[in-house]
């Protein structure tokens, strides 16, 4: 009941009037520790006499300036931290030599040197302790089953300095750490147990919600070895993100969040080409169309931190363009001013907008990421499709080759190869279109360098299957999944983006550029492991008692089960190791042009499926989707699909 009042008395009182009622505190405290030190010398019960008093009465008035000046009252009570208390060590060792030194030069006292040292390690325990014993009081959390059952992987800083975070918040019950260091096994650390992952197991197992990852410096293959250890035990993971995210250099609650999926996907970098990623863009002209979207946005954000001259986005949706401007004016401010941020809304399909740019800004480079690539909604609206992939690609790379800019990259998909839709075919007949154009124009002076560069699926772009499942988690499933064998390829888009500007710069004409997507990924597994990581259970035939449902809707008009990167084996090594360059046949431009006039011209009048026929034509090895999902399957399987790499080393 004391405590209680004592609490709610102390909660009350203003920062300044907790200040003032520890200034007393320390007033009171000082003298007692004196007279506790005389009283442990002579082994009894000290009683002052004459001038003793006096001793007594100078021991505050030294020690508190000295506390006053060293911070030690502006410091907060609920985040006292090491740093604190050895200013209080400092502080009275000082405010003890001070009072030695005075009373014996006026010889007060003889023999002060045992008194002092018990006089500065007392002071010290109960100035200390006073602190302690508030925080305790005012910050301690009442038993509250509701609370967060919590561990952190990871005793290293940033695990220390998150553990008192957590503990001082209602919510979180910190119940310790794991470590891979042995050295730290069977210690605690903040008063909290550190333990090896034996030791947790039984924790992991039952009594635990959350393992928070606090290990932001260690590469990705020892974070995705620790969560798929984690994988198998009912908790939620959450991590911290990378030490260069934590500007601050204070680690808060708010700076924990849920696991991405690049950290149970993504690779482990490799260290670009110092003298590739600036060749096309330092001191240049570059334009990004599609300058809004998921790769072109990075591409913009990557692009200014390699200081062009000037950075033209081209940008068809209003808002879009407005909020990748927004983000870029704040890093040219922030670290290079100089550069011209230039803002055109519009449509790649629009000559005469085309014709003003190029006139206008002398562009010299053009990353080309505006497309329309939703698969389904373009089986669906073909003749949209077509007029902005193909036709718009085609009217771009003319006047890119009319005003004489020196490179462009186009960005295309894996869905370009052997296609099932009329998506993967538009990607397909871009590259053609610049593999043609490379053609035409070989051997003229100055003319434009044409490259393209096929990927894969990115993590977390738009449309990705990644923001939706973590939604459907939300909302308690179920999670969908078109086919229970469907595969992708993934990349992060930093990393993807990265490759593109040096396959760029690798460019000498015609080119198509494949990056090394790595091995390919089941969809189902992907689902699989974002449930377990949430902390809960898939429901299936097996464990009926699950909490989130995978069901499968069946395969999306267009869809591929497996995707591919190459048409056929012919593919060789670069420079890079993580870029191939794929040789593939073209039509040459006097044939593809009449096919495209026909297509074009017809494009408006023509029903889908001769829309199809036309593409058939164009594009080797197209086949219209099956509706059937078993003949879909027969089309692509599995086996069928050799991973890159060692496409690459059979060539090499």
């Amino acid at each position: 009941m004391l405590k209680t009042r004592l609490k709610d008395y102390l909660t009350q009182r203003s920062r300044n009037e907790k200040r003032l009622i520890l200034i007393i505190a320390d007033f009171l405290l000082l003298p007692f520790s004196l007279w506790l030190a005389f009283s442990i010398r002579q082994t009894s019960i000290y009683i002052p006499e004459g001038n003793d008093w006096f001793s007594f009465f100078i021991a505050p008035l030294i020690a508190l300036p000295l506390f006053i000046r060293s911070g030690m009252y502006r410091a907060v009570l609920r985040y006292l931290r090491r740093r604190f208390f050895v200013t209080v060590l400092i502080s009275t060792a000082l405010s003890a030599f001070f009072w030695a030194s005075i009373v014996t030069l006026t010889n007060l006292i003889n023999d002060v040197f045992p008194i002092v040292l018990f006089y500065w390690l007392i002071s010290f325990a109960l100035v200390s302790g006073i602190r302690l014993f508030s925080q305790s009081l005012l910050y301690s959390k009442t038993s509250d089953n509701n609370a967060v059952k919590v561990i952190i992987y990871g005793a290293g800083s940033s695990g220390v300095q998150l553990a008192p975070v957590l503990a001082s918040q209602a919510n979180f019950e910190v119940k310790g750490f794991i470590d891979d260091d042995i050295s730290l096994k069977g210690w605690s650390i903040l008063g909290f147990p550190v333990m090896s992952f034996n030791q947790a197991e039984p924790l992991l197992k039952n009594g635990l919600d959350e393992v928070i990852l606090a290990m932001p410096s260690v590469n990705m293959s020892r974070r995705q070895q620790i969560i798929r250890t984690l994988t198998p035990y009912p908790v939620k993971v959450r991590t911290l993100p990378a030490l260069i995210d934590i500007a601050s250099g204070k680690i808060k609650a708010a700076d924990i969040r849920d696991i991405d999926i690049d950290d149970l996907l993504g690779r482990q970098p490799v260290a670009p080409n110092a003298k590739l990623l600036p060749a096309n863009i330092r001191a240049k002209t570059v334009m990004v169309t599609g300058a809004g979207g998921s790769i072109g946005s990075e591409l913009c954000r990557q692009i200014i931190k390699l200081a062009p001259t000037r950075l033209v986005l081209f940008e068809l949706s209003e808002f879009a363009l407005y909020t990748i401007e927004q983000e870029l004016e704040t890093l040219i401010i922030k670290d290079n001013p100089q550069i011209q941020l230039v803002k055109m809304l519009g449509s790649i399909a629009n000559k005469q907008l085309l014709e003003r740019v190029f006139k206008q800004w002398n562009i010299q480079t053009i990353y080309h990421a505006a497309a329309y690539k939703h698969v389904p909604l373009v089986e669906e609206n073909p003749a949209s499709g077509i007029s902005n992939n193909i036709f718009g690609t085609k009217l771009l790379a003319e006047q890119a080759s009319k005003h004489n800019v020196e490179t462009f990259i186009l960005i295309s998909t894996d869905k370009a190869v052997r296609p099932t839709n009329i998506m993967g075919c538009t990607k397909r007949v871009s590259e053609m279109t610049l593999q043609a154009l490379t053609e035409k124009l070989s051997g003229n002076a100055n003319s434009t360098i044409f490259s393209m560069v096929r990927f894969g699926n990115v993590l977390g772009s738009s449309g990705s299957v990644v923001p939706k499942f973590r939604e459907q988690i939300a909302y308690g499933g179920p999670i969908t999944v078109t086919h229970k064998e469907i595969t992708r390829y993934f990349m992060t888009i930093p990393e993807a983006v990265q490759l593109v500007i040096q396959a760029g710069a690798m460019a000498e004409g015609g080119e198509v550029f494949v990056l090394d997507m790595g091995e390919p990924v089941k969809i189902i597994d992907l689902a699989s492991k974002m449930i377990l990581l949430s902390g809960l259970e898939p429901k299936t035939e097996t464990n009926p008692d699950g909490e989130i449902e995978i069901q499968y809707t069946g395969l999306r008009p267009g869809e591929k089960l497996y995707e591919e990167l190459l048409i056929g084996d012919n593919v060789s090594g670069t420079s890079h190791p993580r870029i191939m360059q794929a040789n593939e046949k073209f039509l040459p431009w006097p044939e593809l042009q009449i096919l495209l006039e026909s297509l074009e011209k017809n494009l408006t009048t023509l029903s889908v499926d001769d829309i199809k026929k036309n593409l058939t034509t164009l594009v080797d090895g197209y086949k219209p989707w099956a509706s059937n999902q078993n003949d879909q399957k027969n089309l692509f399987t599995h086996e069928n699909v050799i991973p890159l790499t060692q496409k690459a080393t059979k060539t090499l």
